[in-house]
């Protein structure tokens, strides 16, 4: 299914803090991509702070859009996380959009702290996070939400909520469940799946997806699909699955996922300091070319 989104482009940032992470987001910028995904894992030792980083990135950078590949909901309050959403925006320039997840990794968010949540209450507390941050973004008075896990209880008191967003931000929900999806397609604005492989599974989660829009009364069309393309751009003929071999591979997949299975947004997953100059210069401009052909026969 093609939805008739435009194409666009991004790399996943992993914020090691022995990278020259900076250097590389001005690269991205350069190569002319259009977005830059940084996963958040406050426990990780090894990574600086995610919301510090894509402030750092906002400031060195003009043009990219900015968003957590995704935001650590347990650890990150939802009425602060849109608070600091809404701030990044405006001071960006309406270049922020918020990647969301339920949570993972429970032992390690417990050990910083978080609740410890199974599946179920991952998923409710996520539905919950939703409202709240829409709230908080709406530019209403007396913010009030009573919730099982978050709670507003007249925020904002005579006063409107703010700063409002420089555009309308949207959420995209890194999930994988059944209900998570059905969510996604009810509730959300987009969806955050990272490709490990296997593109029936792929598939099947996009079709649950499109089952809860279509429950919910929305159209699809209305939800970005942004792929975590974790992949290996190769320099040889040579396939060793999908998205691991050569650049006419890769274009032919991408080409494929976006007129074939909706999706509009690839963010690079790969190691190499190849790999971010030749996905820029051999791919995006090649499968930009074959989905506006592949477009023009439909």
């Amino acid at each position: 299914m093609d939805y008739g989104r435009e194409v666009t482009f991004g790399y996943f940032l992993i914020p090691n803090a022995a990278d020259p992470l900076l250097d590389i987001a001005r690269e991205v910028e350069r190569r002319g991509l259009d977005s830059i995904g940084i996963q958040d894992h406050p426990y990780q030792r090894r990574f600086v702070d995610t919301w510090t980083l894509m402030s750092m990135i906002a400031a060195v950078t003009s043009r990219v859009t900015i968003f957590p590949d995704v935001a650590n909901l347990p650890l990150r309050p939802p009425a602060v996380l849109a608070k600091s959403a809404a701030s990044l925006d405006l001071l960006s320039g309406g270049r922020f959009e918020l990647g969301l997840g339920a949570g993972g990794f429970w032992d390690a968010i417990e050990a910083y702290g978080g609740p410890r949540r199974s599946p179920g209450e991952a998923y409710a507390a996520l539905d919950e996070a939703i409202d709240v941050i829409r709230k908080v973004w709406s530019g209403e008075r007396n913010l009030r939400f009573d919730g099982t896990y978050y709670h507003l209880g007249g925020a904002h008191s005579g006063a409107n909520s703010g700063p409002l967003p420089a555009h309308p931000i949207g959420i995209w929900l890194g999930v994988h469940g059944p209900r998570a999806l059905r969510l996604t397609g009810a509730k959300a604005d987009g969806w955050v799946p990272s490709f490990r492989g296997e593109v029936k599974q792929l598939v099947d989660m996009s079709n649950r997806l499109d089952d809860g829009a279509a429950a919910a009364g929305r159209d699809p069309a209305e939800i970005r699909r942004v792929l975590n393309t974790a992949g290996q751009i190769t320099a040889g003929g040579v396939s060793d699955g999908m998205l691991r071999g050569p650049v006419t591979q890769w274009v032919d997949e991408l080409t494929d996922l976006a007129v074939g299975y909706g999706f509009d947004t690839f963010v690079l997953w790969a190691e190499g300091e190849d790999q971010l100059p030749r996905f820029a210069e051999e791919i995006v401009p090649a499968v930009r070319t074959r989905v506006a052909e592949e477009r023009g026969r439909s």
